[in-house]
């Protein structure tokens, strides 16, 4: 079963196609739904993919109260995924995209519990997260949402500035005509809190935080649709991030 679902959501992915729930078909509990993530992610590898870090979901009070559950949850993000600062992004890659502003996070060491997390991060910066749920109108589980890898698609990443406090911070995401505004605190409270339920998650699931990793700790506001055009996502102290997306 877990590699039949694996190959379901990742030829979807792959072909740009929406896909029936899993759970209209399988029951399927949190423990599987990470092993499917794990098989979805080994796919991209081996097709030449290398991971560059985490993201977290679920990072919002009333995202958690939605979805029925009490911690965040994690995917895994590649270099496929990776792109550069104001650079022409092809939005037809993706089934039905929608981009969120983050806080990213790079780890200057392994996170091994030697020491806290927060000890392991060196740098910040402000983020663009491209999220693309492989699922068909929008009907999905818990376990669905991580088992398709935490609708994982892309990311922009702005200039990193040392790591510090960045609660409390002004967001503006504009999307085209679209614009939407919030604060970093709408990520658990404090940003930070996200590197305490990260490593608190990735060690009960055996995910690896090494040197190097950028962690995405969530989303700042609500998503907004992905359409063809200036994207930018401008945080206050850490300047802005931006990207052109493309049809």
């Amino acid at each position: 079963m877990i590699e039949e679902l694996a190959e379901r959501l990742d030829g979807a992915q792959l072909n740009a196609e929406d896909t029936p729930s899993l759970a209209d078909t399988h029951e399927i509990d949190i423990d599987q739904a990470y092993e499917i993530q794990q098989a979805v992610v080994d796919r991209r590898l081996a097709r030449g993919e290398t991971l560059t870090g985490v993201k977290l979901g679920f990072t919002s009070e009333a995202k958690m109260a939605q979805m029925g559950v009490s911690e965040v949850i994690v995917g895994r993000i590649t270099d496929g995924m990776a792109h550069v600062q104001d650079s022409l992004i092809d939005i037809s890659r993706y089934i039905h995209p929608k981009v969120e502003p983050e806080i990213a996070y790079r780890l200057a060491r392994d996170v091994d519990g030697s020491v806290p997390i927060e000890s392991c991060v060196d740098a910040v910066a402000a983020a663009v997260e491209i999220i693309d749920s492989r699922y068909r109108d929008f009907r999905f589980t818990y376990t669905d949402v991580v088992a398709d890898n935490t609708s994982a698609a892309g990311y922009v990443i702005g200039p990193w500035q040392e790591f510090g406090d960045v609660n409390n911070r002004s967001v503006r995401l504009e999307v085209g005509s679209a614009e939407v505004t919030g604060s970093t605190s709408a990520i658990l409270g404090d940003p930070a809190r996200a590197l305490t339920a990260l490593e608190e998650v990735a060690k009960r699931r055996g995910i690896e935080l090494r040197a190097g990793y950028v962690i995405l700790a969530g989303a700042a506001t609500a998503a907004i649709p992905l359409t063809p055009g200036p994207v930018e996502c401008r945080i206050d102290g850490l300047g802005a991030v931006s990207f052109i997306g493309e049809s």
